[in-house]
């Protein structure tokens, strides 16, 4: 099996609406015959068409595991809940987001919108941090699929109390880096009791190569997953989460360029990370989170000096797995089942209350939330490379807010939360309008009538109708 990154251009339609399902059949036509897509984002929004990069797995599963359903299957909500204030917070992996495309520097903003929420769901990008992961007592740790899923009506989430791992790592040349991750383990067990009982070594190992694609975005290609897969089903039964540690094939220079440029430049590791971990949740409907192995001592033992905020967790940090173990520990269980998704406890796209991205962003997180009627706040602050201009999608009415930072987007969240229009905790405050559902002469009438005119004729229909 190979997982590789096709870049694809799909005509813009005239009708606005329905955008998920026009998509899917954009990407179906346009990808390599016989492959799966398993991630998918506009990065630019041109006038007559959509610059898409798709995630594509181009080989048939192996033999004994089921493919994964269609990354566009949508099931429309029908019914919101109100019981609980539930967000959804979203960073995409790899797209150069001036927070949270470092090292967990989203995590503050994770922790803040939690004090808004009832319950915060998020994904690894936004809070793993190499040996941390401040991901808040109320949050719930899902990976980009799984919480694509949520958001299409396709999947609902069960909190656990924890999780048996499965911790699958290199057969790295390097015997350091194999102790490391093992020693990471037991430091995870000792620490706050994290359920696993074996570290499997797998030999050989899966190849990811990281590039960028022609958007700047990061991306890349994986190669030889099928022993990682016979792994996972000769295994299947004895774990709930999967944390997987493994070389990422980079240009040398990476490593100290990526310090060196203070931040300026795209995480090369975390796209082709995404690529793998969505597609093993979406086969095996389990948790997963992938942590980079260093590929030498040389490397690992450079000096990158005083880095950058943003980025300092990585340059502490020997086998960048301690985040992927916490976050795993108590990451939700994927029900995907019909009958069983809307069980007693578990959280559906009907619960979720409103999702947060950085504008500009248009994945199928953000359609799906257009279609289900999720409100939306866009953050302008959080700066990225997708190129879209989401005020022009068909939103109802109340459903996206554009803010400028995430102080804002808690406001705007609190406003939701206690059922008030955040539009009228600013001001001015624009009167509403007043249009008449009558005949076409009274509405003439109306639109030509001053507000006092308009009163009392309003008020002379309605004594007419009372003397009838």
């Amino acid at each position: 099996m190979i997982l590789t990154e096709v870049e694809i251009q799909i005509p813009e339609t005239e009708r606005r609406d329905g955008l998920i399902g026009y998509l899917a059949k954009g990407v179906a036509q346009r990808i390599p015959s016989g492959s799966t897509p398993v991630r998918f984002a506009v990065t630019r929004s041109l006038e007559g068409s959509y610059e898409c990069e798709v995630g594509v797995l181009e080989e048939s599963a192996v033999a004994g595991s089921a493919r994964p359903a269609s990354i566009f299957e949508f099931v429309p909500r029908s019914t919101e809940s109100s019981e609980a204030f539930n967000i959804v917070l979203l960073v995409p992996t790899g797209i150069g987001a001036e927070v949270g495309g470092h090292a967990g520097d989203a995590a503050p903003v994770a922790r803040v919108l939690a004090e808004v929420a009832d319950t915060l769901i998020t994904h690894p990008n936004v809070v793993n941090a190499s040996d941390i992961n401040e991901l808040p007592e109320n949050g719930l740790y899902v990976e980009g699929s799984v919480l694509t899923r949520l958001l299409m009506g396709t999947a609902s989430l069960q909190p656990v109390r924890s999780n048996r791992i499965l911790v699958v790592i290199d057969a790295h040349r390097d015997e350091l880096f194999r102790n490391a991750a093992i020693n990471a383990v037991n430091a995870a067990r000792a620490a706050y009791g994290l359920r696993c009982s074996e570290v499997v070594m797998l030999d050989p190992p899966v190849r990811l190569y990281a590039r960028y694609s022609s958007s700047g975005a990061a991306a890349g290609r994986i190669e030889q997953l099928d022993g990682l897969w016979r792994l996972l089903q000769d295994h299947w039964g004895s774990f709930d989460a999967v944390a997987l540690s493994s070389v990422i094939d980079v240009p040398y220079q990476y490593h100290s360029d990526y310090f060196e440029r203070g931040g300026e430049m795209v995480n090369p590791w975390g796209g082709v990370e995404a690529m793998l971990t969505h597609t093993l949740s979406s086969i095996f409907d389990v948790p997963s989170a992938h942590s980079p192995m260093f590929e030498s001592q040389e490397i690992a033992n450079a000096d990158p000096g005083i880095v950058e905020p943003r980025m300092a967790a990585e340059a502490v940090s020997l086998t960048f797995l301690q985040c992927v173990l916490k976050g795993l520990h108590r990451s939700p269980r994927i029900i995907t089942e019909r009958r069983t998704m809307s069980q007693r406890g578990a959280i559906t796209a009907s619960e979720v209350s409103c999702i947060i991205i950085p504008d500009g962003c248009l994945g199928l997180p953000t359609l799906a939330a257009l279609e289900q009627g999720i409100p939306v706040i866009a953050v302008r602050e959080n700066k990225n490379l997708m190129q879209n201009d989401l005020s022009t999608l068909p939103w109802d009415s109340d459903r996206f807010f554009i803010v400028e930072n995430y102080w804002e987007a808690a406001g705007v969240a609190s406003a939701l939360k206690a059922g008030i229009d955040p539009r009228v905790v600013r001001r001015p405050i624009k009167c509403v309008s007043l249009r008449s559902a009558g005949n076409a002469e009274q509405s003439n009438l109306l639109m030509q009538s001053g507000s006092a005119e308009a009163g009392s004729l309003l008020r002379y229909r309605a004594s007419q109708r009372s003397k009838e």
